[in-house]
């Protein structure tokens, strides 16, 4: 109960600007962030995979089995 009464009042301090460190404000919008940028990374490379898919797709396109373009 101490413990958790002192974390309460050090987020008090961090908060009102008397303590370093991030606010809770600035710590949540780091969180959220945090989370878009692993999305965008989760999506970025879901489209390299796509590309290479259709590049790959692309190039073998009008060949017959051999691999000789006509």
């Amino acid at each position: 109960m101490a413990e958790t009464l002192r974390t309460w009042v050090r987020r008090a301090e961090t908060d009102q600007g008397i303590r370093g460190g991030l606010s809770t404000s600035d710590r949540e919008r780091l969180k959220e962030l945090e989370r878009e940028n692993r999305e965008l990374k989760r999506a970025n490379e879901i489209l390299r995979k796509a590309l290479a898919y259709f590049a790959q797709a692309n190039s073998t396109a009008g060949r017959n089995d051999d691999g000789i373009c006509r």
